[in-house]
């Protein structure tokens, strides 16, 4: 695989990033940009990022702040600091509207950046993620779930994706001087990556959307179908599908129903648009 290119924001933190597909031709499908949660990397997305090309997209993806190849020990790990990275990107590429396609933390960002820059956004699609976030327990678990991690680092590969249950997960691991496998970031920083979300909910950002949005939820997943219902409550326009067979890591467990769910959202919306518009 390439090497990633990169951006300096402008509190020097450096941001890893793939930019691959067409560029904007009259006609062409619209870019995708990809959003990874929490303790993941860019190319954790490797699978649905072929079958998003083949549809013959523009697909960028990077690494968060704190993550994979992007700088380890940001200053700033919030919440501000997390969207800004994503608007800074698409800024940066002038790849602007696009579909903002993120899982768990990373949809998180998404839906904070859709709300804040509408003109940014075309489409919203929401792996395993939604506005009620408030969990006064969650810093506490999430810092348990890394002590659980060797803290030697794995032995072999295999034993990565055994310890964490996916290949794309050993995938994002680097190898030491001894030969062991270890994360590619601080663990501290991805409790600070996840702080406000002990006291905070993000329904406003939610109420202030206004572009067509898909929820994927994992059927063995994390997210509450009760969020789900207030979610469309909320926004009724809201779309919801539930993935057969897939836990919090849908886009890993079942990468094709996934993309076929993404495809039919986005050619829905496509000829719901040529209606509007009397095409």
């Amino acid at each position: 695989m390439t090497t990633p290119d990169s951006l300096t924001t402008p509190d020097g933190t450096r941001i890893a990033y793939r930019d691959d597909g067409p560029r904007p031709t009259p006609g062409a499908t619209s870019p995708i940009l990809l959003l990874h949660g929490l303790a993941g990397h860019m190319d954790e997305w490797a699978a649905l990022r072929q079958l998003l090309l083949a549809d013959g997209h523009r697909v960028v993806s990077y690494d968060a702040r704190g993550h994979g190849t992007s700088t380890r020990r940001p200053a700033d790990m919030s919440r501000s600091a997390a969207v800004a990275d994503a608007e800074a990107l698409l800024t940066h590429l002038g790849a602007g509207p696009v579909t903002l396609l993120g899982q768990s933390l990373g949809g998180l960002t998404a839906l904070q950046l859709a709300a804040r820059r509408p003109d940014l956004v075309s489409h919203l699609i929401l792996i395993e993620a939604g506005p009620a976030c408030r969990n006064p327990a969650l810093p506490e678990q999430i810092e348990t779930w890394l002590n659980t991690w060797p803290a030697t680092g794995f032995p072999t590969r295999e034993d990565a994706k055994s310890f964490l249950g996916h290949e794309a997960w050993a995938a994002g691991l680097t190898q030491g001087e001894e030969g062991h496998w270890h994360p590619r970031f601080d663990p501290r920083k991805m409790i600070e990556a996840i702080r406000e979300l002990a006291t905070n909910d993000y329904w406003p950002d939610w109420s202030h959307i206004t572009c067509p949005t898909l929820l994927i939820r994992g059927e063995r997943g994390t997210t509450p179908p009760e969020e789900a219902t207030e979610m469309r409550t909320r926004r009724p326009e809201t779309r919801v599908e539930v993935i057969p067979d897939a836990g919090h890591d849908v886009h890993l467990d079942q990468p094709g129903r996934v993309h076929r769910v993404v495809r039919a959202f986005l050619n829905a919306s496509k000829c719901a648009d040529r209606a509007g518009s009397g095409g």
